[in-house]
């Protein structure tokens, strides 16, 4: 394991993906499921998405789901990936939260994303609009002071204010020089615009303010990563993902996810096919070997802190298997991790490097509770 590796977090977002032929109720089961088990493997922080009219995706309600998964795991952190600011009131997402980490003190993640609805249809019955994503950063203004105390209604977010839940900006578009005015900690992907993410990795750092929610620059990096016994086992773990976009990028609706197999023996357009195959390029994907030299020139590219992997498949027993090949890969639970990456940090002071704080993670969610924890 390289000692770029052993500096870092590896975390997991789960999107609660239903599966055809399945139900949403037990796609939110798996969730909870995924969770334990990368609990069990040391995995830092486990999160969970907000999606709403969408065929193919359970997860609706993130601090609902947030609370299912706190109760049913010890020590993993848990949190959101996000919560969409736009579609909520600033004071309910703070005394959601307030709750959540009343209930589970010290878990608690709070990221937040400024996009709206997938479909007008959606934004509608949302009471939102497009337009409504431009106030982002008036929002996250505001929520954040119901934590402090500091609205100028005179009301105050029980049992919110006084509490300290990290906070996170999903970075998309905007979202970089957002998250840096604020001075939080940036959650930004995907993996497949290795460009893109370096432009807003670098905006970023640049504009970055400190804040009492983080004293220096926090890059959290996300996208799929997928471990197999093969590089063609791993390639068949992103098929039904890749074809439900190719599907919503040319019929509009993101459905549910198939079995690799039978996309494999669908006929597609033209253009299906076009955006199938870019479905799957770009993706970190291969075995053992391969993904930790993806890794290891990806955070050497990126000089990110964490990891964000948000791997969705329709073989659930692949998906886990997946997840325990990274575990492995990123020395979950090693001692010998944690050695290498108390010695990366030391040598990273030594020599001034910007990844001198970087924390470790040991078994990963066990990592020092810096800002953001």
């Amino acid at each position: 394991m390289s000692s770029v590796i052993a500096a870092t977090r590896f975390s997991v977002l789960d999107r609660s993906r239903i599966r055809e032929g399945g139900t949403g109720a037990q796609a939110l089961r798996d969730t909870v499921r995924l969770a334990r088990e990368a609990e069990r493997l040391g995995y830092h922080r486990f999160w969970v998405a907000e999606h709403h009219g969408v065929p193919g995706v359970a997860g609706s309600a993130p601090t609902v789901l947030a609370a299912a998964v706190a109760g049913a795991t010890r020590t993993i952190r848990v949190g959101t990936g996000g919560v969409m600011l736009p579609n909520h009131r600033p004071l309910v997402v703070a005394e959601q939260f307030g709750v959540l980490e009343s209930l589970f003190p010290g878990r608690i993640d709070m990221g937040l994303g400024r996009s709206v609805g997938f479909t007008d249809g959606v934004r509608r019955a949302l009471g939102r609009d497009k337009e409504d994503a431009e106030d982002f950063e008036a929002q996250l203004a505001e929520l954040l002071g119901w934590f402090r105390g500091t609205s100028a209604t005179g009301v105050h977010a029980r049992p919110a204010e006084g509490l300290s839940v990290p906070p996170f900006v999903l970075a998309m578009g905007e979202g970089a020089a957002v998250a840096a005015r604020a001075g939080l900690p940036m959650v930004v992907g995907d993996l497949r615009d290795r460009e893109r993410l370096r432009r807003a990795v670098d905006r970023y750092r640049a504009g970055f303010r400190p804040s009492p929610w983080a004293a220096e620059p926090y890059v959290v990096v996300s996208g799929t990563v997928a471990v197999a016994g093969t590089p063609e086992a791993a390639r068949r773990l992103l098929v039904p993902e890749a074809w439900s976009m190719a599907q919503a990028r040319t019929r509009g609706s993101f459905p549910p996810l198939p079995p690799a197999e039978d996309v494999e023996a669908r006929a597609m357009t033209a253009k299906e096919r076009d955006l199938f195959e870019a479905g799957l390029a770009g993706h970190i994907a291969g075995t053992e070997e391969q993904v930790a030299d993806e890794l290891e020139s990806l955070l050497k590219d990126t000089g990110a802190q964490e990891v964000l992997v948000t791997t969705s498949t329709y073989d659930r027993d692949a998906l886990l298997d997946s997840y325990r090949r990274l575990a492995q890969v990123v020395g979950a639970g090693s001692s010998t991790g944690r050695e290498t990456a108390g010695l990366t940090r030391q040598a990273a002071a030594r020599h001034g490097s910007p990844r001198a704080n970087a924390p470790s993670h040991g078994r990963l969610h066990r990592a020092r509770p810096v800002p953001p924890a």
